[in-house]
Parts: structure tokens; sequence; C-alpha cells
């Protein structure tokens, strides 16, 4: 599948690193809302689960918690205005506001992804743009490694929590933060892949990938998987116009390219600290 990823810089050292949303709406990365049962993931993991190789055993325990996760959420958004579980809601967006953006765009480099598209203002260079990239990437499967075993570490503490009546929110947050960090970690290490000075790496994940699936209709391990595109118009959509808000740039930005507009606006924050 190929990807557009649109780079920029916003202000300072401060840069923007998104994917284009595809014009129709993608399946959704996060479970149903209908919850699985402890005894499903059981059956899945060892008894219908003897040949899965411990990457796909680790995929099922963090999706089957991002569904827990999900149901709950679902649960505190429905909940009366002015009710506990309503102010709990509140609680968690105060608390999202928090992720930083890089961590979102990782999350939406999938493992299906094998070409991208990289859109950039015409006046960079090209191997600063690819440096930056790979930046990202490697900083990404580091952190995102330590934040997701720390979370994983943490759930059985807090799960001794739901003797309480009240709702386990720090059970559930972390539960968020595992799935969360698992897929900002895989999307890392797929940008990686995708963006490195090292082909051969990457013409044998290829290779084994055609293996697995022959129809598929590659062009060839060979083949680069990116590449560069100077966009004269996006040089010009990030100078803005004259005593124009950099706000209002950053959202025709959106438009133009399909852009998740709140995660680009957050971009031009400082980076919070984990």
């Amino acid at each position: 599948m190929r990807a557009r990823l649109v780079v920029f810089p916003i202000k300072g050292r401060n840069w923007c690193f998104s994917r284009s949303v595809d014009p129709a709406p993608p399946e959704s990365t996060l479970p149903s809302s209908r919850s699985q049962p402890w005894n499903d993931l059981w059956k899945k993991l060892f008894v219908d689960g003897g040949r899965r190789t411990g990457k796909e055993r680790v995929e099922l325990i963090v999706d089957f918690a991002a569904d827990k996760m999900h149901g709950a959420w679902v649960n505190l958004e429905n909940a009366p205005a002015g009710s506990m579980k309503n102010k709990i809601h509140g609680l968690g967006l105060k608390l999202l506001s928090r992720v930083e953006p890089s961590e979102t765009f990782l999350r939406s480099v999938s493992e299906d992804i094998t070409k991208v598209d990289i859109t950039y203002p015409s006046s960079l260079n090209p191997r600063l743009v690819r440096r930056r990239l790979r930046h990202i990437a490697r900083r990404g499967s580091i952190n995102h490694r330590i934040f997701f075993y720390t979370s994983v570490s943490l759930i059985p503490f807090t799960a001794a929590l739901s003797v309480l009546p009240l709702p386990n929110i720090p059970f559930f947050w972390l539960l968020f933060r595992a799935f969360a960090n698992w897929r900002a970690l895989k999307g890392s290490e797929r940008l990686l892949l995708l963006v490195s000075d090292s082909p051969e790496e990457w013409r044998l994940v290829v290779a084994r990938e055609q293996a697995l699936n022959p129809k598929t209709d590659g062009e060839g391990p060979q083949r680069e998987p990116w590449t560069l595109w100077p966009c004269e118009k996006l040089e010009n959509l990030v100078g803005g116009q004259p005593g124009e808000d950099p706000e209002q740039a950053l959202r025709r930005i959106c438009d133009v390219y399909r852009l998740n507009e709140t995660e680009v606006l957050r971009c031009r924050q400082p980076s919070i600290p984990r």
C-alpha cells in the first residue's frame, strides 16, 4: 500500500510530520465497542494459538487490552452531563491532549505500507527531510518500546484497584497507553525501514512479504520504498500570506493535503515532558 507523508517546518526546531488521510474513511484500527470475554483471549492464545509466534501473541494481548479500554471509554463518553463518569471522560480528554503529535503520526504508519510519497517544501534539502524522518523513527522506536514495557509492567498493580466501587481509571489508562505505544513502536520500525539508507534490509522484508502473499502486485524489492516530492505549493502555504495568522496557514495546509488539523496545530507547541 502507498501512503503520502507531508513534512514541513513550523517554527524553529518544530517540524510537522503527518500522513494524508485517505479520501474514503479508513477502517478504524481500534477494536469494536463490543467487549470480548477473557475466555476468548485464553482460547486464541493457548487453545487455537499453538502455532502463533510471540509477536502474534503480543498483538492479540494488546488488541484485547485496547478493546477493553475502548468499551470503557464509550461508556464514559455516553454518561450524563455532570455525572462522575462524565467528569472522568473530561479528565481523559485532558490526558489525551498531552500525547505528543509524533506518536499519532507514528501510529498512522501501518505495517501494510510498502511505499511512501514524501511531500515537502521545495526549498528544503531532500537529504535533510529524510534525515528528520529517520530521526523521529529511531527516537520513536526507543521511546515507545520503553513506554510499552513500562505500561504493561504496571497493569497488574492497577488491576488490583478493580475491587473498589469507583472506575479503575489507572488500569484503563495503562491499557490505552500499552496499545498506543505498541502501535507507535510498530510504526516507528516500519517508517525506519521505509526511509532507511540500507536497501538490503528492505529487500529482505519485501521478499518475505511477497513469499507470504504471491498475489501482491509489488514492483520488486529492488525499487526504493520512498519517493521525494518537492512542492512549490506547500512552500508557499508554509510561508503564508502577509499578516496572516499562522494557525490559519496551517489550516489551509490541512485542507489541501487532507491532514489531521488538530494534530498539526498541536505541532506548534513545544514537546511535552513524558
